[in-house]
């Protein structure tokens, strides 16, 4: 209600920033952002997503560990993580509850 009373339609967007949630809380949250978007469709014109800096790169860098050896296992990290993301875009995510997709990207006082 008030995204249509304040935002033009003319706006192709809104990005929240997923900052301080885990992976995985991100893309639970942008999942229900899109359960409910989709509801009511016909009165949101705009795209909603989050931003996804750290929320995708935490568990592929976490894998990776800037070792050689760790960057295929690294690139299926970053599929997976891409995946789960575009799930939850279009309101299909099914939260895995594994790995560092877990762990909290809360920086205190930052």
């Amino acid at each position: 209600t008030t995204f249509r009373r304040t935002l033009p339609a003319a706006v192709p967007g809104v990005t929240f920033l997923s900052g301080g949630q885990s992976e995985e809380e991100a893309s639970i949250n942008l999942n229900a952002i899109n359960v409910y978007a989709n509801k009511c469709a016909e009165k949101r014109p705009w795209k909603l997503s989050f931003s996804y800096g750290r929320a995708l790169q935490y568990s592929t860098i976490m894998a990776w560990q800037g070792k050689d050896e760790n960057i295929k296992a690294a690139q299926d990290v970053l599929l997976n993580r891409a995946k789960a993301n575009w799930a939850a875009s279009q309101a299909k995510f099914a939260a895995s509850g594994a790995g560092a997709a877990q762990d909290s990207l809360f920086v205190a006082n930052h």
